[in-house]
Order: C-alpha cells, then sequence, then structure tokens
C-alpha cells in the first residue's frame, strides 16, 4: 500500500461522503432503491419490480446503512447487517443455508454461538457510475490491489472501505461480536490491508460468482487497525452515532 502514513483520511473522506444510517421508513427505501438499481436493473441477479425496491425476507430483521455524496446529495452505496430474529434465534442467517454444506464447523459453529451477539453482512452495493473500474461489469462493490494506487499516485477506495467501517461501528453500538460474510477469495487478502484478519470457515460456494464463507470479530477489527485508518474510523464513527441520534 502506498499510502503515506500522514495523510489524513478521515478529513479526505467528509470532503466527499457521509455515512448514514437508515433506520427510518424513508431511509431504508433508499436503500432498497441503491439495491434494485444494483442487483436487478445492473447485474440482473434479482428480478425488476415495478416500485424499483429490491427486498428480502431478512430486511425487517436488518440494520442497513448508507452512503451519500457531499457533493451531490445522492446515495452511491449502501449494505446491511442481518441479525437473527428476536422471536426465533434459531433461524438460519442467510449464510447458514447457502453454506450448509460447506461450513467447517470444527472452525467456527454459529448455531452454537449466543445468536444475539452474531449477524451477517451482506447487500452491499454502489452505484454504477462509482465502480466503473476494470473487472467491475458483475460485481456489486469490491476492493482490488489497484485501488491503492502507486508509489506516484497514491488513492484509496473511499467507498467500499468506507461502508465496511460503517458496518463494524453499527454493529458495535449493537452489542454484535461476530461478523459473517460471503465474499470472494481475494476479498480476504485485500482486507489484510486494513489489519482485518478475515478467518475463511468453509469451502467456496457458488453464489453470484465463486464466494467464500468467512467470519470476523468487531473487537479485533477496530483493535488491529493500522494507525493510518483510525482517523477515517473515527470520522466514520460519528457519522454513524450522528445518525442513530437523529433517527
Amino acid at each position: 500500500m502506498f499510502l503515506p502514513e500522514i495523510f489524513n483520511l478521515g478529513s479526505a473522506f467528509k470532503q466527499y461522503f457521509e455515512i448514514v444510517p437508515a433506520y427510518s421508513r424513508e431511509l431504508k427505501d433508499e436503500v432498497y432503491r441503491v439495491r434494485h438499481q444494483v442487483y436487478c436493473e445492473d447485474l440482473e441477479f434479482e428480478s425488476v419490480q415495478p416500485d424499483r425496491r429490491e427486498i428480502d425476507e431478512h430486511d425487517p430483521y436488518s440494520l442497513h446503512l448508507l452512503m451519500r455524496s457531499v457533493k451531490t446529495n445522492e446515495f452511491v452505496g449502501c449494505t446491511r447487517i442481518v441479525c437473527p430474529r428476536p422471536e426465533n434465534p434459531g433461524y438460519p442467517l442467510p449464510f447458514e443455508t447457502t453454506c450448509a454444506a460447506t461450513l467447517d464447523r470444527s472452525i467456527i459453529d454459529p448455531a452454537l454461538l449466543p445468536r444475539h451477539r452474531i449477524a451477517e453482512v451482506s447487500r452491499l452495493a454502489v452505484i454504477s457510475r462509482y465502480r466503473r473500474r476494470k473487472g467491475e461489469a458483475n460485481s456489486a462493490i469490491g476492493i482490488s490491489r489497484e485501488d491503492f494506487g502507486t508509489p506516484k499516485q497514491p488513492r484509496f477506495p473511499f467507498i467500499p472501505i468506507g461502508l465496511y467501517l460503517g458496518t463494524t461501528e453499527l454493529a458495535r453500538l449493537n452489542g454484535i461480536d461476530t461478523l459473517f460474510v460471503l465474499t470472494e477469495r481475494r476479498q480476504v487478502a485485500h482486507f489484510s490491508k486494513l489489519g482485518v484478519k478475515l478467518q475463511v470457515i468453509g469451502k467456496a460456494v457458488e453464489h453470484r460468482g465463486e464466494r467464500v464463507p468467512s467470519v470476523m470479530n468487531v473487537t479485533s477489527i477496530i483493535d488491529n487497525m493500522r494507525s493510518v485508518f483510525r482517523s477515517l474510523y473515527r470520522t466514520i464513527a460519528e457519522d454513524v452515532e450522528r445518525g442513530i441520534k437523529q433517527e
């Protein structure tokens, strides 16, 4: 990675983006519209809906997050944290169904964990004009080596990493310790650039491309974060906390 340690990522982020927790019905509708644009219209992973909102059975049990462009005021990305159902904690999270036959339960068995302390990150999406990048035509979001630039032209993938860090803070504030995610295998290595240990917990499955089930610990993400990212995390944490208070 070529980012100079003195570069203040938090200040840079604030010039362009804002993280917005989506608790109100109006903001959740913005989440569903971003997802529809990406998952239904662009990538055709899901069927186009008359109301242009992409919603599934897990949304009522999820915490939602948006990213907004400061300059245009448009929502450019979103993600969600799917939580176990309070009235039926044993009901499987999406990855538990998708990876039922491939999880290595000797590493971790989500069924044996305190269900109110686990969740799954899913439905990360960025609108098309913010992800125009080689190799991303069929991806809703991603991080690649090229995103970090070169020694002469360093840059930073604010959108995907901003959404991941916002998700981490939202999980922390809601008492979630363990986050599961289905991700591309190469993303496991890219997360290490953040100091994030993403542990693969099973064999790959076909889910909109090859994906591997992985797990990460919220406290470890924060404690082991590289110093260069801490100003960014603080800025995003302030956005999340402010957004929650405004709801």
